[in-house]
Formats: structure tokens, sequence, C-alpha cells
């Protein structure tokens, strides 16, 4: 090896994002995890012991989930406990004041500030939609900053904002209009198709730009 050959410049990383359905794959548990199960859990325990019974189960499923990870000796992310208090608090709210809607309220408004979020950072040096992209796929530097890659950032951000917009919209209208066995049902698969379709148009994006910014380098 020649002192030429290592004075060389280290060649692009090509980066190969997995085909749609193996990340379709990874994903399905934690939606399954996250927004399926905890909704069907509550229904079950509002049919079978009312609102009450609807509150113990969903506060259940989730300090169950966090004591089976101490069962298996894995440790509890701060995400978790997190959602332990939350929902903690959001259930002792609902059952003194007898008003369920306050147990949904909550997470709809943390929807609202999750499109504020997205919509105001995308023209920021760094968005935050950037922050999630490269901790879900971690990109070398000379890609992130390529400007290709920084106006689909942007685009993303926008797309991701519009997205979580709709979904607080439409999560606040059901919430207010109609039952909450109409808002469990209509609003999680409301939900669920919005975030697949998005997330599918993300990806494919994603590698769309991956291509060409690794052709202009």
């Amino acid at each position: 090896m020649t002192a030429s050959t290592l004075a060389l410049p280290p060649s692009p990383q090509h980066m190969v994002l997995p085909r749609i359905s193996v990340l379709i794959r990874h994903a399905a548990p934690r939606v399954l995890e996250g927004m399926i199960l905890p909704v069907a859990v509550f229904y079950a325990g509002m049919l079978v012991a009312g609102v009450k019974g609807g509150l113990a189960m969903a506060v259940a499923w989730v300090y169950g989930g966090a004591a089976l990870r101490l069962v298996k000796r894995q440790k509890v992310p701060g995400t978790v406990l997190l959602a332990m208090l939350a929902i903690t608090v959001r259930a002792v709210l609902a059952l003194v004041t007898g008003d369920v809607v306050i147990y949904f309220l909550q997470p709809t408004l943390g929807v609202f500030c999750a499109s504020l979020a997205f919509l105001s950072t995308a023209a920021a040096p760094r968005p935050l939609i950037q922050r999630v992209t490269t901790d879900l796929v971690p990109l070398p530097d000379h890609l992130v900053h390529h400007p290709v890659m920084r106006r689909f950032f942007v685009h993303l951000s926008l797309l991701w904002g519009m997205v979580q917009l709709v979904n607080g919209t439409l999560s606040l209208w059901l919430l207010f209009s109609e039952s909450i066995e109409t808002y469990l049902i209509v609003r999680t698969s409301a939900v669920a198709v919005l975030m697949v379709l998005a997330a599918a148009a993300s990806i494919l994006a994603f590698k769309r730009v991956l291509r060409i910014v690794q052709q202009r380098l």
C-alpha cells in the first residue's frame, strides 16, 4: 500500500434501505403494541365492566408491560416510565371528574404539539424530522448535509406535520361529537391507515433521494 493510496479520502458510504416489506414487518409489532392493543384492551374492559373497567385494564396493560420486562431482566425504557406516569394521571383525572373524555384528550393535544414541532422546525438547520430519521437510519454527514437531502427533510417535515394535524383534528372532532365506542373504532382505524400511508410514502421518497444523492457524490 503506497502513501498516495493512504492519502485518498474514503469513498462515500453506500446506504441501502431494506425492502418496504421488511420495514413493515419490523414496524408491525410496534404499531400493534403501541396503537391497536391499548385501544382494544380499554374497549374490552369497558364492555365487561364499564368505563372504570376500561381505565383499569388500560392502566394494567401499561404496568404489565413494564413488569414483564423486569421479569425478563430487561431494562424498562424511559419512554415506558413516562407512559406509566401519564396513564396514571389520566386515569385518576377521568375517575375523579367522571368524564372519560379527559382520558383521551391529553394524547390528542400531544398530537397537535407534534404537528407544531414538525412544521415549525421544517426550515431549521436541523429539523426535528431529521433527528427522528437519523435515529432510525444512521446517515453519514456527507449525506445528511447534501442540498438534495436537506430539501427532502423540509418536505418530510411538512408531510408529517400535516399528517399529525389531520390526526389531531379528526381525533378531537370524534372525541367531542361521537360516543367513546365510535371514537375508539373509527379513530384507531383511520389513524392506522393514515400513518401506514405516510410511512410508506416517506420510505419510498427516502430511497429515491438516497439514489439521487449517491449518484451526485
